[in-house]
């Protein structure tokens, strides 16, 4: 079987594109968020002789996947071939032609056989047909997306920036944007036996962090923290959540106060919970702080860049809404039981969520980190916002699903205590008021953009 897709990228030179491909990140920018394939390992780059060996999981198994790189041709093609996995045989040959005078034109031809297996029979040819599709829709979208954010800044100097939380949701999105865009990143890790190249060590829990590999950064983005939302708050679960931001992040600070010639830039993570439960306000960057817990450790986790600051680093506190990505966070969590038909609001459904697509996000990030005039409090949020009803509704259409199962706020105060009322049943009507006013492009406005997007709904 020969399947054949192509997409057109008028304003991309041939070499930026080819380019981008050649760098670290690109497979994993190009793969779905609901693919279910994660790296094990790589050799080489995509030039002839390169392997990469994937685990992709059907169903309750998973295969192991090896792919060799050959046939390159600079600016013109690559391919990659099947050495083992589930398939009978792939051959992916992903071809780069001139398209007018600064365009590029993709096109991929795929020959493909299925196994003579369940697993073949299971695809089948109109399944491997509708799946393939979705990835190239999405893999066209990303491309474009991603290039068009790097184009903006392409007279600037590339940066090496160095990165807590790398290993999370976000902390990977960013880096791989970054690598595939030119730039150096450097990972903060824990674990002394993860060290290599683009690693330092840090040690929050005890106040150690390798300075002089942080000198060698141009700026640091502080992403590090457990999840808020994934359990009910005992006291040993908020103490979690408190020090593993504000301790972590007053250890870098602090260091980042004591080099001389180190970053100039830090962006820190923060979140709308920063103003309590506030629905029914237009918020902005300038609104007060408001109460309860996640209040409280917002508001203790932005003044922990407090050394950062007074040594004169140009310092962003990101504050954040709900993440949308198909790969993990709430999206990912809610998808299964929406698909089962079993959706609804939450409470009343009258709380504001205020979201951001994980692309928009990263993007952001990029923009901060590109944009020497923005510091302090950012919100980086969609420009709409929308009711938690609204979302619950939006999300049953792009799954063609019912959302007639509202959950009471009695059940959810119930089962998750503390956390279900602030993270689940409180919102915040949040405007990215400083984002807006700089000039920087959302692509995901509204939800059922994002939605379409990453979970592969996207219409033709």
């Amino acid at each position: 079987m020969i399947l054949r897709y192509q997409s057109s990228l008028e304003d991309q030179n041939l070499g930026v594109v080819f380019g981008w491909h050649c760098r670290a990140g690109a497979l994993e920018r190009l793969t779905p968020p609901w693919a279910r394939v994660g790296l094990i390992s790589r050799k080489g780059g995509i030039d002839d002789g390169g392997e990469v060996s994937l685990r992709v999981h059907k169903g309750p198994c998973s295969f192991r996947w090896v792919l060799r790189h050959r046939d390159y041709v600079k600016d013109t093609q690559f391919c990659d071939e099947q050495i083992s996995g589930p398939l009978g045989s792939w051959k992916h040959i992903h071809k780069f032609e001139p398209l007018g005078e600064q365009g590029t034109k993709l096109v991929d031809e795929i020959e493909v056989q299925l196994p003579f297996v369940p697993l073949g029979i299971a695809l089948g040819k109109g399944s491997i047909k509708r799946k393939l599709s979705r990835l190239f829709q999405f893999r066209y979208r990303r491309l474009f997306t991603d290039l068009e954010r790097h184009t903006q800044y392409s007279a600037f100097p590339r940066l090496t920036v160095a990165i807590t939380g790398s290993s999370g949701l976000i902390g990977s999105n960013l880096a791989n944007f970054l690598t595939t865009g030119g730039h150096k990143v450097i990972r903060l890790v824990r674990d002394r036996n993860a060290l290599g190249e683009g690693r330092i060590y840090w040690n929050p829990r005890e106040g150690e962090i390798d300075l002089e590999g942080l000198a060698s950064a141009d700026a640091v983005v502080n992403l590090a923290g457990v999840s808020i939302a994934d359990r009910r708050w005992t006291a040993a679960r908020k103490r979690s959540i408190r020090d593993s931001r504000i301790q972590s992040t007053s250890v870098l600070s602090s260091a980042l106060g004591r080099l001389r010639n180190g970053p100039k830039v830090l962006i820190s993570g923060s979140a709308v919970g920063y103003y309590g439960d506030s629905s029914q306000l237009h918020i902005e960057e300038s609104t007060r702080q408001g109460s309860g817990f996640l209040a409280e450790v917002c508001g203790d986790w932005e003044q922990a860049t407090e050394p950062a600051d007074r040594a004169g680093l140009r310092v962003a506190h990101i504050r954040t809404g709900v993440v949308l990505s198909g790969a993990g966070g709430a999206l990912h969590r809610m998808r299964l039981p929406f698909l089962m038909g079993l959706g609804g609001r939450l409470g009343s459904g009258e709380q504001f969520l205020s979201w951001i697509d994980i692309d928009d996000l990263v993007g952001a990030i990029h923009h901060i980190l590109m944009s020497s005039d923005l510091e302090g409090t950012i919100n980086v949020t969609a420009p709409y916002p929308v009711t938690n009803s609204t979302f619950t509704s939006t999300l049953g259409s792009v799954l063609r699903r019912p959302t007639m199962i509202p959950i009471p706020k009695y059940a959810i105060t119930t089962i998750f205590g503390e956390m279900g009322r602030e993270a689940l049943l409180e919102g915040q009507h949040v405007f990215p008021q400083k984002l807006t006013a700089s000039g920087f492009r959302f692509f995901y406005e509204k939800p059922e953009q994002s939605l379409r997007f990453q979970l592969g709904r996207m219409r033709k």
